[in-house]
C-alpha cells in the first residue's frame, strides 16, 4: 500500500504497510513453534512445573493460561492483519506519532535483554556438549574474563555473531527459518523424552519427584504457596501468560504480512493452546524421567542432553536446541526492536539497522548477565513493563475506535495523529500510572503485597488501560476517519 506524500520523519519501506502477504497459517504456527521451542521456554515450563507438584495440576494451569494467551494474541494479530502496519506504526494511533516512540523503546529494550538471555542459553547448549572433554573442561574451569568463563565467552559471541547472518535478506529469510527450526526442535524435544522415559522404566507424571525437593527447588522463585497448591498454580497461570508479553504488543509484526484473519486464526489455534499444551507436557514428562534417571532436577535440557552416552546424540541435542533458541531469538527479539529503532530515526535506520543495534545491546549487557536466577522471577519483572502499554493500544484500537484507523494518517505529521504536538497525553498518563503499579511499586518498595509482582503484568494492562480510557473521555479526540 502506497503512502501518498508520508512524512519521511515517520516512513520507510519497512514501516510501510505489508504488501507481500504470504504468510499463511503454517508460517504464523511456525512464529510460536520459534518462540516457545528454545531451551529458555524448556527452562521455564520445567521451572512451573515443579510449581504444580504434579502433571495434572500442570496440564490444567498451562492450558488455561494458553487459551488466555491465545485470544490476547488473536486480538493484536487482527489488528495487524487490518492495518498491515507493524508495532511502533499501530501505536502511534494511541501514542502519537511521536509519542509512539516511547512504548517503542521500551519494546526494543525488553528484547535486548531477551536477546541476550536467549543467546547466553543457546552458548550454553554448546558449552555444556564441549565440556564433556577433559581438556575442555580445564580450560572452563581455570580461564575467565567478563565475569564468566572465557569459553562460554568465545561460545556465546559465536552464537551472537551467527544470528546476524540470518536476517542478511530481510523477513521473508526469517519466515523461512523459522519454519525449518521450529518443527526441528520438536523432534529433538520428543526424543530426549522418548530415551529418558525408557531410561526411567516409564512415565511417571512427576510423582517420583520428593515434596522436599520441590519445595528446595522453589523456594527462590518468588511464587506464594506450596507446590500444588491453589496459589502456586495460579502463579503459574500468571507466569505463563506473562512469558508472552513482548509479542502481545508486536505479534502485528508478523500477523500484517497474512492474507487474511482466518489464516492468523488456524495457525494461533494450533502454535498457542495445542502446540504450547504439548510442549509443556514433553517438558513435564522429560523433567520427570530426568529425575529418576540421574537422581537430580536438572531444568535445563542442555545439561540433561550432555550426560548421553552417545556423542553422536548429545551432539545432535545440542545443536538443534541452539539452533531452536537463535530461531526465538530473530522471531521474538530481532525482528521487534529493527522495528522499534527504525521507528525512531525512519530516515537514517532501516530494518537491519535497527536489529544490529539491538544485537550490539545485547553483547554490551552480557558482561552484566541481567537475566540470570529465577525464570519465574525474571519473565515477571521484564513483562510487567509492558503491561500498560498492551492495555493502552487494546482499550484505544477496540472499545475507542471500534477498530477503525485511517492508516495513511499514520505516516502523517499533520494528521489524526498529531494529538498534541504528536503526543497523546492521556496514553502518556496512563502510562506511567500503569508502570507505577505493574513495576516499580511491586519491584522496588514493599508498599505492595508480596504476590503483586507476579501478577504485575496483569495489573499493568488493567490498570493502564483503564485510566487511559477515563482520561481520554476528559480529552477531545479528533474525528475518525475510516481508511
Amino acid at each position: 500500500m502506497a503512502i501518498p506524500n508520508a512524512s519521511p520523519r515517520l516512513y520507510n519501506e519497512d514501516l510501510a504497510p505489508a504488501q507481500n502477504r504470504n504468510w499463511g497459517a503454517f508460517s504464523i504456527f511456525n512464529v510460536w513453534t520459534s518462540d516457545v521451542h528454545s531451551l529458555w521456554g524448556y527452562y521455564l515450563a520445567a521451572s512451573l512445573f515443579l510449581l504444580c507438584g504434579n502433571l495434572v495440576n500442570f496440564v490444567l494451569a498451562i492450558g488455561i493460561g494458553s487459551i488466555v494467551i491465545y485470544f490476547l494474541m488473536s486480538l493484536i494479530g487482527n489488528a495487524g492483519v487490518r492495518t498491515g502496519v507493524p508495532y511502533p506504526v499501530l501505536a502511534r494511533a494511541s501514542f502519537g506519532i511521536w509519542g509512539a516512540n516511547l512504548p517503542a523503546l521500551v519494546r526494543a529494550i525488553v528484547a535486548c535483554f531477551w536477546y541476550g538471555a536467549q543467546t547466553s542459553a543457546a552458548s550454553g547448549a554448546i558449552v555444556a556438549l564441549l565440556t564433556r572433554s577433559p581438556a575442555l573442561m580445564s580450560f572452563q574451569q581455570s580461564s575467565h574474563m567478563l565475569g564468566h568463563s572465557t569459553l562460554e565467552v568465545i561460545c556465546f559471541v559465536v552464537v551472537w555473531a551467527l544470528q546476524l547472518l540470518i536476517i542478511q535478506r530481510g523477513m521473508e529469510t526469517v519466515r523461512r527459518f523459522q519454519d525449518w527450526a521450529g518443527p526441528a526442535v520438536w523432534v529433538m524435544m520428543l526424543l530426549l523424552a522418548v530415551v529418558l522415559s525408557i531410561k526411567a522404566g516409564g512415565i511417571s507424571f512427576g510423582s517420583t519427584i520428593p515434596h522436599q525437593v520441590l519445595l528446595d527447588k522453589t523456594s527462590d522463585a518468588g511464587v506464594p504457596g506450596t507446590p500444588g497448591s491453589f496459589a502456586s498454580l495460579m502463579a503459574v497461570v500468571a507466569t505463563w501468560v506473562t512469558y508472552f508479553a513482548a509479542l502481545y504488543l508486536n505479534f502485528c509484526d508478523f500477523s500484517r504480512y497474512a492474507p487474511n484473519e482466518a489464516a492468523v486464526r488456524r495457525g494461533n489455534i494450533w502454535g498457542l493452546p495445542v502446540n504450547l499444551i504439548l510442549f509443556t507436557l514433553v517438558a513435564g514428562v522429560t523433567t520427570t524421567a530426568a529425575y529418576t534417571v540421574y537422581g537430580e532436577v536438572l531444568l535445563h535440557p542442555d545439561q540433561i542432553s550432555a550426560r548421553f552416552d552417545s556423542w553422536f546424540l548429545a551432539l545432535l541435542a545440542a545443536l538443534t536446541f541452539a539452533i531452536a533458541t537463535l530461531g526465538i531469538n530473530v522471531v521474538a527479539n530481532f525482528v521487534s526492536p529493527a522495528f522499534d529503532f527504525a521507528n525512531v530515526f525512519p530516515r537514517h535506520i532501516d530494518f537491519k539497522r535497527g536489529g544490529y543495534i539491538a544485537a550490539l545491546i545485547a553483547l554490551v549487557l552480557y558482561p552484566f548477565a541481567p537475566w540470570q536466577g529465577s525464570a519465574a522471577g525474571f519473565v515477571g519483572l521484564i513483562g510487567a513493563t509492558m503491561g500498560p502499554i498492551f492495555g493502552i493500544i487494546l482499550v484505544d484500537y477496540y472499545l475507542i475506535r471500534r477498530g477503525v484507523i485511517d492508516v495513511t494518517a499514520l505516516y502523517m505529521e499533520n494528521g489524526e495523529y498529531r494529538f498534541q504536538g504528536g503526543w497523546n497525553i492521556p496514553a502518556l498518563v496512563a502510562f506511567v500510572v500503569g508502570a507505577l503499579f505493574s513495576s516499580i511499586l511491586p519491584n522496588f518498595t514493599s508498599l505492595l503485597p508480596a504476590w503483586w509482582g507476579v501478577y504485575g503484568w496483569f495489573f499493568g494492562v488493567a490498570i493502564g488501560g483503564a485510566v487511559y480510557y477515563v482520561v481520554g473521555l476528559a480529552v477531545p479526540r479528533p474525528a475518525l476517519t475510516r481508511a
